[in-house]
């Protein structure tokens, strides 16, 4: 549990003067206030623990005290706010010629851990693929099933997908879009820093396309055929689908098809890489076929796959389920 915050007003006389200073110069907030003087409460029971006065504490002694709080459960981003409060005291003292050093402006608060990528079981991300919203509107439901099979059949960025066109030409090239070519099963997609890749389109997506293309420019047939826009998806107005537009219309999608966890279309992409993982332990052509500049990004994906083979060791394995009785 993390540790409990002081409630003492700090007695150090040089404390009272930079929190009288903050109070009337910088004219803190009284909230702001609050938890300055209870940050700098803290910092002088620390220095009382190791017998230091206030203004001698060293740079390891700061780290000591960090290393304190953050074994105590405190998060690193509450470290780093509580440093910062640290920080601003010492470089006062500084200024008022009581220190020669600060002790603390070297230190960091401790990095939080990346989170996981979130990425839908293979069962979850099949079942949303597979869904058939067969009371909805036909326009509608081919345009959004492809969309979902091109997320997750592929791995496109959101942005990626929102750019591609309907069909390659030189606006395609000349604008920086892409296009997907059914005849040779490709995506061709334009990523982050508008570097091009291409990456297979599998028998399911490719179904999906040919049946959105074919009833694409229905609602937009005679007067209507100036106002669909070139791009691949667009909406009824005859517009590109803007990526938050995609985004809603995939929220909407995972829970009609019963998901319980809320999908958007990063979460494809996630899912698109870590179940390739699972299956063919090829990291450098998960890294190729996702557009990643530097492979420690793929890398990330692999720590999904354990937790994969984690949960599955978990639930078959004899040994997981029960105590080892001794030897």
């Amino acid at each position: 549990m993390p540790d409990a915050r002081p409630t003492q007003t700090p007695a150090d006389p040089q404390v009272l003067r930079y929190l009288e200073h903050v109070r009337v110069e910088k004219r803190l907030a009284a909230r702001t206030l609050t938890l300055y003087t209870l940050d700098l409460e803290r910092l002088a029971q620390f220095a009382a623990g190791v017998n230091v006065p206030l203004l001698q504490l060293t740079s390891a002694h700061i780290r000591r005290f960090v290393a304190q709080m953050h074994s105590a459960g405190r998060s690193g981003r509450g470290i780093a706010l509580i440093l910062s409060g640290w920080r601003g005291f010492f470089t006062w003292a500084g200024r008022q010629g009581l220190i020669a050093h600060n002790p603390v402006q070297d230190v960091r608060a401790p990095k939080a851990p990346k989170p996981l990528p979130k990425a839908l079981g293979v069962d979850d991300a099949v079942r949303l693929a597979e869904f058939d919203n067969t009371g909805a509107d036909p326009w509608l439901e081919a345009r959004d099933a492809a969309m979902v099979e091109l997320l997750y059949g592929c791995g496109l960025r959101v942005g990626e997908l929102a750019g591609l066109d309907a069909v390659a030409n030189a606006d395609t090239h000349r604008l920086g879009r892409g296009w997907v070519d059914l005849q040779a099963g490709e995506a061709h997609v334009f990523g982050k820093g508008s570097k091009r890749r291409s990456v297979p389109v599998g028998a399911a997506a490719i179904a999906a396309l040919q049946a959105w293309l074919a009833i694409r420019a229905t609602p937009f047939g005679g007067d209507g055929a100036a106002r669909l826009d070139a791009a691949l998806f667009v909406g009824q107005r005859g517009a590109r689908l803007t990526a938050q537009s995609i985004w809603l219309r995939l929220r909407q999608r995972s829970q009609q098809a019963g998901l319980t966890t809320p999908v958007h279309p990063h979460m494809l992409r996630h899912s698109f890489a870590s179940h390739l993982l699972q299956s063919s332990g090829d990291l450098r052509a998960v890294q190729e076929l996702l557009g990643h500049a530097n492979i420690t990004t793929t890398q990330v994906y692999t720590r999904l796959d354990f937790q994969h083979l984690a949960k599955v060791y978990d639930a078959a394995h004899p040994r997981a389920r029960r105590k080892n009785s001794g030897d």
